[in-house]
């Protein structure tokens, strides 16, 4: 899959989970799990409960996310 085949959807943190998961409280109101980009890993990029994210979504699983940016 290509960067183009995933769904943007910008968030906020809710909770903080152990291995940098966070639930995420998406723009329509719906609650889902979300994990660090790869990206974010490496520069060290730190999230705390009320950070609004970007985040990417696969059109075949909509109960997971993937963080790309904070804003």
């Amino acid at each position: 899959m290509s960067s183009e085949d995933f769904i943007e959807i910008n968030g906020t943190i809710e909770e903080l989970l152990p291995a940098t998961n966070f639930k995420v409280k998406l723009e329509d109101g719906r609650v889902i799990s979300a994990y660090l980009s790869g990206n974010m890993r490496r520069n060290r990029i730190k999230l705390t409960v009320g950070d609004e994210v970007k985040m990417q979504i696969s059109p075949y699983d909509l109960e997971k996310g993937r963080i790309v940016y904070r804003y």
